[in-house]
């Protein structure tokens, strides 16, 4: 039976024998300036498209219209400030339209003059 060579294993590379410096590379198209990145690639920073602005939401209409006429319409409002209502029919959820857009108004969430105040 032959016996093989042992496996070379990796080991450490060799260290470099010059010192290079981080200096920009220059452009070879004479204008001097230093390249930056790769071509396409921004060289600032973009702002974050999912930053957050503070807006939450406070008040919901949910209004469900069923596809057979048999069936009667039906519309859910609610709010934080703990308002809730809802409706059946269509007069109901006419109503309830109104009424929610009215309590927009007035919901001590979402006032207008709370907000002047605040700021």
């Amino acid at each position: 039976m032959s016996s093989r060579p042992p496996l070379r294993l990796e080991g450490p590379t060799s260290t470099p024998t010059r010192i290079s410096s981080a200096e920009p590379a220059s452009v070879s198209d004479g204008s001097g300036a230093p390249k930056v990145v790769a071509e396409g690639v921004p060289s600032w920073v973009r702002p974050d498209p999912q930053a957050d602005d503070g807006r939450r939401p406070v008040a919901w209409l949910h209004i469900v219209a069923p596809p057979s006429f048999s069936d009667p319409a039906r519309a859910r409002s609610w709010c934080a400030c703990g308002y809730e209502r809802t409706a059946i029919g269509r007069p109901g959820v006419l109503q309830l339209v109104q009424n929610h857009n009215q309590h927009r108004t007035v919901c001590p969430l979402l006032s207008q003059d709370d907000r002047r105040n605040a700021a």
